[in-house]
């Protein structure tokens, strides 16, 4: 007999007697080294198997000494409702990334059970707190090896997405879609309190105050015949900008992505339109000649409207300006600042 014969032989032995699921013995600590390779023989001698007769292998309790911060999925992909504030339900491409904390003794987590959590909850209805509640609350409870075991001391849940909202042009009696980056993220920690975090990416235009000034400086010599140089007309550089901000809400309330969007709108009203005619194009010109703004302008405003929304309890907001004048980009960052808060 030679010796795959032999391991078959082991293998169907080990089967025919029927092994289950074992109790779960008193958990102590190993000295056994994580790295050292698996014999063939232990792969084939775990004693605990599923309700078809399987061999659940990730069940092995072995040398599962540590916990472990964050075990999980992302880039797991899946269509999500999305009610809007006007009531309109719209499906919406979500990529999702969950997470949970791995309890010294368990030696792995089930990661078709994260699918099979996101999948089945997505179908329950639209996105929103309480469907966040269900995920993260099953994650903690149903992730364990046995219902006994203690809830897991946290669990994490992402959905990236793009958000489309009507967007009316600046004059003319048009409108377009316009696309929003964004983030949903919730955290239930070991006192099954939950915190929601919203991100938005708004793009908006950024006319440089400088560059502006010393072009109506240069027209205005011009125009009194104090230089010849060029033709009388200068611009003021700008360029497509980009903020990412990011809040923490208060969960059980409304607020929602069409909520911070008209905040970044009313702070910045620069934004880039998804529909433009001529008349459109001037009017956002004279727009941008009223709104003229440093990187530093732009946090400031956006500190001020987010501090004025009650629902949101905490804020970081970073903005990038891809220069038009410069090889480099311009950047700021501001933060609430609350102990404890958003970095």
């Amino acid at each position: 007999m030679n010796e795959l014969q032999k391991i078959q032989q082991t293998a169907v032995s080990l089967f025919a007697k029927g092994r289950g699921h074992q109790p779960r013995q008193e958990f102590k600590e190993q000295n056994v080294s994580p790295i050292d390779p698996v014999p063939q023989e232990k792969i084939l001698e775990v004693a605990h198997k599923d309700e078809s007769g399987l061999i659940d292998y990730h069940r092995m309790e072995g040398s599962s000494v540590s916990a472990i911060d964050k075990v999980g999925i992302n880039n797991f992909r899946l269509p999500m409702q999305f009610r809007y504030k006007d009531g309109t339900l719209r499906s919406h491409d979500v990529i999702a990334s969950s997470y949970v904390h791995c309890p010294p003794g368990q030696g792995a987590i089930s990661m078709s059970r994260f699918c099979e959590i996101l999948t089945v909850e997505a179908a329950q209805g639209s996105v929103n707190a309480k469907m966040f509640r269900r995920v993260l609350g099953r994650l903690r409870r149903d992730l364990r090896e046995r219902p006994t075991d203690h809830l897991f001391r946290f669990a994490f849940l992402k959905l990236k997405f793009k958000y489309a909202l009507k967007q009316m042009s600046l004059k003319s009696p048009n409108w377009g879609w316009q696309y929003y980056d964004c983030e949903l993220e919730g955290v239930e920690d070991k006192d099954s309190k939950i915190r929601m975090y919203l991100t938005v990416y708004y793009q908006y235009s950024s006319t440089c105050p400088c560059s502006l000034s010393m072009a109506k400086q240069y027209e205005n010599a011009f125009a009194q015949g104090e230089t010849a140089e060029g033709n009388g007309i200068a611009n003021a550089h700008s360029q497509r900008s980009q903020a990412k901000c990011t809040v923490e809400y208060v969960p059980d309330s409304d607020f929602c992505v069409e909520d911070l969007v008209n905040l970044l709108r009313q702070a910045v009203p620069t934004e880039t339109q998804s529909l433009v005619k001529r008349v459109d194009e001037q009017a956002f010109a004279i727009l941008n000649g009223q709104h003229p703004v440093f990187v530093e302008h732009v946090v400031r405003r956006f500190r001020y409207a987010l501090n004025q929304e009650p629902r949101v309890q905490d804020w970081t907001v970073a903005v990038e300006h891809w220069e038009s004048l410069h090889s480099h980009n311009a950047v700021a960052v501001m933060r609430k600042g609350i102990t404890g808060g958003l970095q």
